[in-house]
């Protein structure tokens, strides 16, 4: 059993977003909050909260996101069962 710690965890979560996505995230958090929230965050801050939304709350988001393929998925299977049922042929016909 691999046993991963808590600061390797939070790695794996933000190495799947490029360099350049976590400027634009980090530029959209900074935006967000100077015009809903009249304070200005410094670039250490915005990362910093970008990793905190990512470590606590990002799991969430994503979860919703399975959770939503699922029932997509199902849905075209219940499909491809009944369409292999249309083609199913009586005996003696």
């Amino acid at each position: 059993l691999h046993v991963r710690s808590r600061r390797q965890r939070q790695m794996c979560i933000r190495d799947r977003f490029s360099k350049q996505e976590r400027e634009a995230l980090c530029e959209t958090l900074k935006s967000y909050m100077a015009e809903e929230l009249d304070r200005e965050l410094g670039q250490f801050e915005v990362e910093f909260l970008l990793d905190f939304i990512s470590d606590n709350i990002g799991a969430y988001f994503y979860n919703r996101g399975l959770y939503d393929a699922q029932t997509v998925l199902s849905g075209r299977i219940d499909e491809l069962n009944d369409a292999i049922l249309a083609l199913e042929k009586t005996p003696g016909r």
